[in-house]
């Protein structure tokens, strides 16, 4: 090994390296930037162009400014920001902006419909909270503020991207709306018989389907669902609108109930579609969901009704295996009188044979049937992606201080017979945050068409250049290139205001524009007469607002 081994290139052993020995081993392709045509993935992220983006921008260094900072040639535009009008209704953009999804219209890379995720609400949204208290009016912009907005977005004649304020698209969705439950537990005593749900809230990351609607998360519900009074088991699904159609609108049970980061949908070899699944929180699991009939593209958006029947299993990293849950296995499990609950659920034999009596029991309680059937804790898995280059699957596990893992890591699965629907697997660490890689605490993924990955960090915002996160500064986006010259090298692009997130990368088509959200600035902010961050510092304004922006400066070779 180099003696003076930049910091960076401890990468380019532990991740591109080990990834060479592994897909060897499984007799799969290296990342070379092209799709691979072994099977389809929902993966809109780019349009199979060369942009060798890596060559095109020089990294920036770590920082502490209340600034979005870029390369050199790059710019942002800010599209919409907490409270602004999106549609002629007069309806507002929510707070928490977090994922992104750009539907072309009539194939557009310059005018689209951008779904926006809304995740959680602040001081700035509510005002201060007296005695940890909502009033009945901070609850009612609680719910309001959650959710999504659909935008209609533009790029005019000077590369400026805008809204389109008098789209026909544009609206809300958040905690007001109504939504159809699908699956096993329609109907059933675990949501109270209930068919339909009030609302969406804490909508995290989210993906794009393979008949172009999209899927959102719904995460850390708890707290909004308990103070609004409304069921807990009515959230904390996934969600799944059509945002050229405001009256489509589903919460699929059978992809189970649990903390939701995102979806990555792609087809297994025999046409059935697969959807992975993490599940943001400490000691939680991994899952992926197998519908039980197969995607026929003809079908259009009808494919929808897949989601309602299938098998979804959580993965066992030690195994190799995916465990189906279902009312059988865990009938079975709890028949043995010797059963003893595992760590992180509670409750005797009894009680556990009480509160799964279904399978719609099953995915309403999906964390702890996982766990008691064998599914493996791991460190928070927040995004997963389908590498539309080799079929692997890729997976954040963000951090786990009380194990240890203080940066996160990147986990690469690779598919026995590199088929999605297959029940065995191999796994590989393909990254480690940490000061050899220059990040911290892995969130977010997506691919360009060159096979980079990027990578955007979620530090805690009470962590934020403090002790051993001091050398990372502000969250930021990175680029990890799976081939070339600097293969392997953690590449930052952009980094983010105080306190803030970077969530929700998302490219158009071509991959001139980058989405890009900009959640929670000022998150450490108690007092509203001084805030942490002024971010956008928009002139007069004395706030920040979460806002989402456009990326432009890509270039083409």
């Amino acid at each position: 090994m180099e003696k003076n081994m930049d910091r960076r290139t401890f990468l380019s052993y532990l991740g591109t390296g080990a990834a060479a020995l592994a897909t060897a081993s499984a007799g799969l392709g290296v990342l070379e930037g092209k799709a691979s045509a072994a099977s389809s993935t929902a993966d809109h992220l780019f349009g199979f162009k060369t942009n060798k983006v890596s060559g095109y921008f020089e990294p920036i260094q770590p920082s502490s400014e209340d600034q979005l900072l870029l390369p050199k040639g790059f710019k942002y535009d800010v599209i919409a920001a907490l409270d602004d009008v999106i549609n002629q209704a007069g309806e507002r953009f929510g707070e928490g902006s977090d994922y992104n999804a750009f539907l072309p219209i009539d194939g557009s890379n310059s005018r689209g419909l951008l779904v926006n995720n809304h995740e959680y609400t602040s001081i700035f949204g509510l005002g201060p909270i007296k005695d940890g208290k909502k009033t009945k009016e901070q609850v009612e912009k609680d719910l309001y503020y959650q959710g999504m907005s659909v935008l209609e977005v533009f790029r005019d004649e000077d590369g400026v991207w805008k809204m389109d304020t008098a789209s026909k698209y544009a609206r809300r969705i958040n905690g007001f709306t109504k939504f159809e439950f699908t699956g096993p537990a329609k109907g059933s005593a675990a949501l109270n018989h209930a068919a339909t749900a009030q609302g969406t809230f804490a909508n995290c990351s989210g993906g794009v389907t393979l008949w172009n609607t999209v899927m959102s998360c719904e995460e850390n519900f708890s707290e909004t669902a308990t103070d609004a009074g409304l069921p807990l088991t009515h959230y904390g699904w996934v969600v799944e609108i059509d945002p050229f159609d405001g009256s489509f609108l589903k919460k699929h049970t059978a992809l189970g109930r649990f903390n939701h980061e995102n979806t990555a949908m792609g087809l297994a070899k025999d046409g059935r579609v697969v959807v992975y699944m993490g599940d943001d929180k400490k000691d939680a699991c991994v899952y992926k969901f197998v519908t039980k009939n197969k995607y026929v593209s003809a079908n259009g958006r009808a494919n929808s009704d897949l989601l309602a029947e299938g098998t979804l299993y959580v993965a066992n990293l030690k195994s190799g295996k995916w465990i189906p849950l279902t009312y059988e296995a865990m009938a079975k499990t709890l028949d043995n009188e010797k059963f003893k609950a595992p760590a992180g659920v509670k409750g005797t034999r009894e009680e556990l044979q009480k509160l799964f009596q279904s399978q719609a029991d099953i995915v309403t309680n999906c964390h702890e049937a996982a766990l008691i059937l064998g599914g493996m804790p791991t460190d928070r898995p927040e995004d997963v992606e389908i590498s539309p280059f080799d079929n692997t699957i890729f997976i954040c596990h963000t951090n786990n201080d009380s194990h240890g893992n203080i940066h996160g890591h990147i986990t690469r699965i690779f598919e026995k017979d590199n088929d999605l629907a297959s029940t065995e697997f191999d796994f590989e660490i393909f990254a480690a945050g940490g000061r050899q890689s220059g990040f911290s605490s892995p969130d977010n993924l997506a691919f360009d068409s060159n096979g980079n990955l990027w990578v955007v960090t979620d530090i805690s915002s009470s962590s934020i250049s403090k002790g051993v996160y001091a050398s990372f500064a502000n969250n930021g986006l990175f680029v990890i290139p799976t081939q070339g010259p600097s293969k392997g090298k953690a590449l930052q692009f952009a980094s983010g205001p105080k306190d803030c997130e970077l969530t929700g990368p998302y490219f158009t088509p071509d991959e001139q524009t980058l989405f890009l959200s900009i959640q929670h600035p000022g998150e450490n902010t108690t007092d509203l007469e001084k805030p942490t961050s002024l971010w956008p510092h928009r002139k007069g304004d004395k706030k920040a607002r979460g806002a989402v922006v456009a990326i432009s400066g890509f270039k083409l070779k």
